[in-house]
């Protein structure tokens, strides 16, 4: 893609039970150098704290789309993630030519439309989905550290919000301790009803993990 401006767009929280998907779109200049950019679930929590602040001070643009869980459960993960993406790019101060997606999905035409038209004139960009990309393009592995690390202090406010749930350690991953939490207490507003194991009581059928 040989467009002046491209974004690089990722999302953090998909394959949670609580809190909202978080995408994350960002424009960095060609010059633009940081060393350690990578996938955010391949760094640890610190290293990702000190990268965050200089992917802002780089990027031309950067720009942050929520959906909550109760959308989420309206319209299912896939199309919510499409749209906290769709929302990200509406975001960005900087109109960009081209977007690149991490993953095998691009973003359907019909939803990125309806939030490009609220930020951006003329038509949409265009866009390429890049499996792995968070690994190889800077710009994605931008994006996938900038939602994370802004998801992470969400859902750290969160948990003082609706604490006993853990929110502040498993961030609404589906762990041992989470999945104990929602037995006792519970669903909180910020749980996905909709995902397995949220509003049933049923034994532990999956280990905790994170992205």
């Amino acid at each position: 893609m040989a467009a002046r401006h491209v974004a690089g767009i990722d999302e953090a929280g998909r394959g949670c039970l609580a809190g909202p998907v978080v995408a994350c779109a960002v424009i960095l200049p060609r010059d633009c150098e940081i060393a350690g950019l990578t996938d955010s679930k391949l760094l640890s929590a610190g290293t990702r704290e000190v990268l965050a602040p200089q992917i802002r001070n780089c990027a031309v643009a950067w720009g942050l789309g929520l959906v909550w869980p109760g959308r989420i459960d309206s319209i299912n993960i896939l199309q919510a993630t499409f749209e906290a993406m769709s929302r990200a790019v509406r975001t960005l101060g900087v109109t960009p030519g081209a977007l690149l997606i991490d993953g095998n999905k691009a973003l359907p035409e019909v939803i990125l439309d309806r939030y490009w038209r609220a930020g951006h004139a003329g038509s949409c960009p265009k866009q390429k989905a890049l499996v792995g990309g968070d690994k190889t393009v800077p710009s994605i592995s931008a994006a996938s550290i900038l939602a994370k690390t802004f998801r992470d202090k969400l859902m750290r406010a969160l948990a003082r919000r609706w604490p006993g749930y853990g929110f502040e350690f498993h961030k609404g991953y589906g762990t041992r301790d989470h999945y104990a939490a929602l037995r006792r207490l519970g669903p909180s507003p910020q749980h996905r009803l909709t995902f397995r194991g949220v509003s049933e009581e049923k034994e532990l059928l999956y280990a905790g993990y994170s992205t």
